[in-house]
């Protein structure tokens, strides 16, 4: 099969009314239809509808026959890929066949346009907050995207604090963390693409951004999108109502970096999958690197489809769990090194053990109480910031059970959960199990055989001894008092 370009470009600008007589022949449709249903039959459903259902029979000059695509791109990965086979089931039909030749089409490439913009009306009738159509969205300034400037007016806006220096590692992250600092520092690509997943407020976006920084910063020539899945099914919307979708794909098929962060809202937005799709072909194709980010790893996707799903894994699929108390009090310990006043130590673990699901929330409430601290100029103490979060600390109550109670307060005290039902008696792991002996009496409804049990079978009796020696224990002594007060208000519903 020829690709020589110029004969493309002249094939292309003929279009040709010879071409449309020699198309219009009825043998020679009803060849091509056979051999656009083997393709379908070999190749699947998934690729047919990515890269050949686009073809259109463009003609038969002699013994050459040409075939046409909407865009360069398509026409240089069918060319690559699917040349061979096409002009095999081509001689199949017809044995004078010499030649299959794929040229491009600009009324095509309209065609397609047109028909993209309306199923991506159909798909998104009101944006992501529910408010106004996208016939209602402010356009983004340039007509021309394809300009250097179009980096910019593209790529959102990154946060100055979302660095690799202010991003607390811990054993939930630590891969995730290592991974895009990898990117981030390579020269060549090491893997693509980089896919980060888990909950919200994890630090997908935090890692995402200080890729971009140190990029940027180490190597300022790189030419880096960052944006959300969002706001690329936007400007896709806006390529194609301008008529511009070439200045669009040539854009983000230009970059040495792409980021998308929540690609995950793509899913059901069947064109703008699509032409994420070959966006992320091209960029792969060119060895340029991908950076994606979701709430759910690729597999876990539900409703994404397969080609993607495949091509997602391909590179590094790294997840963030969720945060350990050591983590959050981390992180929390740097955030109240910034901050104007001084924060007690109790307050930051009653956080970090109170604000479990939740990254942005655990900093937002110590936001809360710095500025209310600053503003009101009252000290900050346990019962000052209980009373101050209270709306958030009930969203993240739940029922106190025994095994709750000895997980923390094994957490506390840097004891293994197991020592709560050992028979060990050293008193480094003997008063913190009576500890949580006496606290689950004060917060559950359990009785005290049933207590006694949870502690490996301990007897009634030794639950009362525990409970007793803890209160002797607390009237005596501040220090161990306040440790006790402090776990009851992490536990406390």
């Amino acid at each position: 099969m020829s690709r020589n370009d110029d004969m493309n470009t002249n094939m292309s600008a003929l279009g040709g009314k010879a071409m449309i007589e020699a198309g219009s022949d009825s043998l020679l449709n009803a060849q091509w239809a056979r051999v656009r249903g083997r393709l379908r039959a070999e190749f699947g459903e998934a690729t047919f509808r990515s890269w050949l259902k686009p073809l259109t029979l463009a003609g038969r000059r002699g013994q050459d026959l040409r075939v046409a695509v909407p865009s360069r791109f398509m026409r240089d990965w069918v060319a690559t890929h699917y040349a061979d086979r096409i002009m095999a089931l081509w001689s199949s039909e017809c044995p004078d066949i010499r030649s299959v030749e794929v040229i491009v089409d600009a009324r095509d490439a309209q065609a397609a346009d047109d028909s993209a913009l309306d199923d991506v009306m159909l798909e998104t009738p009101v944006n992501a907050e529910g408010g106004a159509p996208v016939d209602a969205m402010p356009q983004i300034a340039g007509a021309g995207i394809s300009d250097v400037d179009g980096l910019a007016e593209v790529s959102a806006t990154l946060d100055p604090r979302l660095t690799f220096d202010n991003f607390v590692v811990g054993k939930s992250n630590e891969l995730a963390h290592a991974a895009a600092l990898r990117v981030a520092e390579s020269d060549v690509v090491p893997f693509n693409p980089l896919f980060l997943y888990g909950g919200v407020g994890l630090g997908k976006t935090h890692l995402m951004h200080a890729i971009a920084h140190h990029i940027k910063k180490k190597q300022p020539q790189k030419r880096v999108i960052y944006l959300s899945a969002e706001k690329f099914m936007y400007q896709f919307i806006r390529a194609l109502r301008n008529k511009n979708t070439m200045a669009f794909k040539e854009l983000f098929r230009s970059v040495d970096v792409l980021m998308v962060d929540d690609v995950q809202f793509i899913i059901g937005k069947e064109s703008t999958q699509e032409e994420f799709f070959h966006t992320f072909n091209a960029l792969f194709d060119q060895n340029k690197q991908v950076v994606l980010s979701a709430d759910k790893s690729p597999s876990d996707l539900q409703g994404l489809e397969e080609r993607m799903r495949t091509r997602f894994g391909w590179g590094l699929v790294a997840d963030i769990h969720p945060t350990t108390y050591e983590l959050r009090l981390g992180i929390l310990q740097a955030k109240a090194e910034q901050a104007p006043i001084e924060i007690p130590s109790k307050v930051l673990e009653f956080l970090a053990h109170r604000i479990s699901s939740n990254v942005r929330e655990l900093e937002g409430a110590l936001t809360r109480i710095i500025a209310h601290a600053t503003l009101v100029g009252r000290p900050v103490s346990v019962e000052s910031a209980q009373e101050l979060l209270k709306d958030l600390l009930r969203a993240n109550d739940r029922s106190v059970t025994i095994e709750e109670i000895q997980r923390r307060v094994a957490e506390h005290y840097n004891i293994k959960l197991a020592d709560m039902s050992s028979p060990r008696r050293a008193r480094q792991v003997s008063r913190p199990r009576q500890i949580a002996m006496y606290l689950a009496k004060q917060l559950t409804t359990k009785s005290l055989p049933d207590i006694g049990r949870s502690f490996g079978g301990r007897d009634h009796t030794t639950v009362m001894h525990a409970v007793k020696k803890v209160e002797e224990l607390a009237s005596g002594d501040i220090s161990f008092a306040e440790d006790i007060d402090l776990l009851k208000r992490m536990l406390e519903g």
